[in-house]
């Protein structure tokens, strides 16, 4: 097989670090373990940021999503630890994960994690006619 999971987040050059814009990343697939009983929680992930100096390489960021799989975590520890390595890969300007997994014993969780570089504020909204 060609490719194997792997935590190694690669990045690439902003080709526009001047402008703040956002990148919307969904990641349909996400799967871990249940770190109580060992079964498989599903998740859909969407990773939200406005990149600075780096941008997240996707192919990478799959081989990382990829690594979870048979990893047992705590929806919340698996969310935060995520963003941590994005954020230490990336040094975005912002960026916001939000994790919603599927149903187990009834109950659906959804964690949202973000990080704001201490430099930078958003810009004001625009709203248009």
């Amino acid at each position: 097989m060609p490719s194997q999971p792997s935590k190694e987040l690669e990045t690439f050059d902003n080709p526009r670090p001047e402008r703040d814009y956002t990148i919307r990343i969904s990641i349909p697939e996400f799967t871990c373990l249940c770190p109580k009983t060992g079964q498989p929680d599903f998740a859909e992930m969407t990773l939200e940021y406005v990149p600075d100096k780096q941008c997240v390489e996707l192919k990478a960021l799959k081989m990382y999503i990829w690594s979870f799989r048979d990893e047992g975590a705590f929806h919340e520890a698996i969310t935060n630890e995520t963003l941590n390595d994005l954020v230490a890969a990336t040094q975005p300007r912002y960026m916001r994960l939000t994790a919603e997994f599927n149903v187990r014993g009834g109950i659906y969780t959804t964690v949202v994690a973000d990080h704001k570089a201490d430099d930078w504020t958003a810009p004001n909204p625009v709203t248009l006619p």
